[in-house]
């Protein structure tokens, strides 16, 4: 399958994740792979949303969140279930919004650039891990934010079920 990007506009944030979440249906459709759906949907986030420098997924393995695929500089390949903003995630299983990455206790900055941040837990029968979003400016993500991308992960979720990680 071919599948194109296109521009997104996310002036009007409800109609832009309407759109992406409708491209992620049409690029995940007939693959069930966890580690290639990842590999894409990271992809297709890292180029679709506006101000954002990091975009990928944690999962969790033997207790602690190990890196998946991402788009971005190099990340933390390791973080612990409470630690960070994608372990408090991972461990409260509830999206987080940070407006100020440098005002969440124990944040890991990975890049330095990363000003805010959004991580979406990935919650089937049982914990998988993280969705994980970063911008270099601060209080780019909101409750919108926050709506749309519970949806592509969900998403990401129902396609890739039959090869789930770990």
């Amino acid at each position: 399958m071919t599948f194109t990007t296109r521009q997104y506009d996310f002036s009007d944030k409800r109609s832009g994740y309407a759109q992406l979440s409708a491209d992620l249906e049409t690029l995940l459709a007939g693959e069930s792979d966890f580690i290639a759906n990842a590999a894409n949907t990271a992809a297709l986030l890292f180029d679709a949303l506006p101000a954002i420098n990091w975009a990928g997924f944690y999962f969790l393995r033997g207790g602690e969140l190990v890196v998946g695929p991402f788009q971005g500089k190099p990340a933390c390949v390791r973080i612990a279930l409470g630690r960070g903003v994608c372990g408090t995630a991972a461990e409260r299983r509830e999206t987080i919004v940070v407006p100020d990455v440098h005002a969440f206790p124990g944040h890991i900055a990975c890049d330095s650039a990363s000003r805010s941040e959004i991580v979406v837990p990935l919650i089937g029968e049982r914990l998988l891990g993280v969705l994980d979003i970063d911008s270099p400016h601060p209080r780019r993500f909101d409750e919108e934010d926050a709506r749309g991308l519970e949806r592509l992960a969900a998403l990401f979720l129902t396609a890739s079920t039959s090869g789930a990680a770990g």
